[in-house]
């Protein structure tokens, strides 16, 4: 265990496992009553870094990102934030965040600028640099057409980039992000990818967690896969899908289980090929498609695609085709 630091003292680095992380978690433990939230949880996240927390609903992700901005407090565990342990610096720890909530809690009465402008006085920050801050964060999200609105009469989409803009404010070290783009139509979202490639780009460690698949590839360095509060994978997205994927897929749509057996004996000599079905299809996992013929599957199946393997595939397998 670290040893317990003076008022105002940061941990060195170098007393963690490695030099260049700004998160460094170990044995996370969150409980509600009887319930466990979180159950053991570890991980490190490199400055720079761009992290992302994958999972069902009810997971734990949720819950590991308020015990990081100290906004629930740890049953069991050691948590770092860039050096200072979170338990007993919460208040500094605050301070070099950016945290962006799930829900819009934005004061509808205020403008734009308003609520902005209101946020940095939580910081403390100098009138004069809160305003050159709120101007780059608006003009960063293409907002500054808007400063002068109350928040009530924005979008939703536009409410979500304000959301994200005012987590700027405070100029933070690290971004923390709980589902950025929920809510957001193709060309807001994508814009919002391109607005956080640039701030990590720029130095800012970004923390997240998404449902959105295709984010988590475009956006993530890395990934944790957690459900029922424990990690059980942890890689980078293409790693990930090469080792629980493959790189295809074949999905037989058939309810025919004399149609399955005979699928299993056409792929019985080649290896590397796993299967899994749900209700309403057969999905074969191939490591290699060389030579691969389907005609065999058109015969049986109602319906054959042959598919690149990808994260959703990774995250079925993890956690399971049913709903929980």
């Amino acid at each position: 265990m670290l040893p317990r630091p003076r008022r105002g003292q940061r941990y060195h680095l170098s007393q963690v496992k490695s030099v260049s992380a700004i998160i460094v978690a170990r044995g996370l433990v969150k409980r509600y009553g009887n319930f466990t939230a979180v159950d053991g949880i570890s991980f490190e996240v490199e400055e720079g870094e761009a992290l992302g927390l994958l999972g069902p609903n009810g997971a734990g992700k949720t819950t590991t990102i308020r015990l990081i901005c100290g906004l629930s407090p740890l049953t069991a565990g050691e948590l770092l934030v860039d050096g200072l342990d979170v338990r007993r610096h919460a208040r500094q720890v605050k301070g070099r965040l950016g945290i962006v909530p799930q829900h819009d809690n934005l004061d509808p009465e205020l403008t734009v600028r308003q609520n902005l402008l209101a946020y940095s006085r939580y910081y403390d920050l100098p009138r004069p640099l809160a305003e050159a801050r709120i101007r780059e964060a608006l003009a960063l999200f293409q907002l500054l057409d808007y400063e002068r609105q109350r928040i009530e009469t924005l979008s939703v989409g536009l409410r979500r980039r304000l959301i994200i803009a005012r987590a700027l404010v405070n100029a933070p070290r690290i971004l923390v992000l709980d589902e950025p783009t929920i809510g957001l139509d193709p060309q807001a979202r994508r814009l919002t990818w391109e607005k956080l490639r640039q701030l990590q780009a720029q130095g800012t460690t970004l923390l997240l967690t998404t449902h959105y698949l295709e984010e988590a590839a475009h956006l993530c360095d890395r990934l944790l896969i957690i459900h029922q509060g424990r990690v059980l994978a942890e890689g980078r997205p293409a790693e990930l899908v090469e080792r629980y994927a493959g790189r295809r897929v074949i999905e037989v749509y058939s309810s025919n289980p004399d149609e399955e057996e005979r699928i299993r004996r056409l792929l019985a000599d080649r290896p590397g090929v796993e299967m899994e079905r749900d209700s309403e299809a057969l999905y074969i996992y191939l490591r290699r498609d060389d030579g691969l013929d389907l005609a065999p599957f058109h015969r049986l199946g109602q319906r054959v695609v042959l598919r690149e393997a990808n994260l959703e595939d990774v995250f079925l397998r993890l956690t399971g085709r049913g709903l929980r």
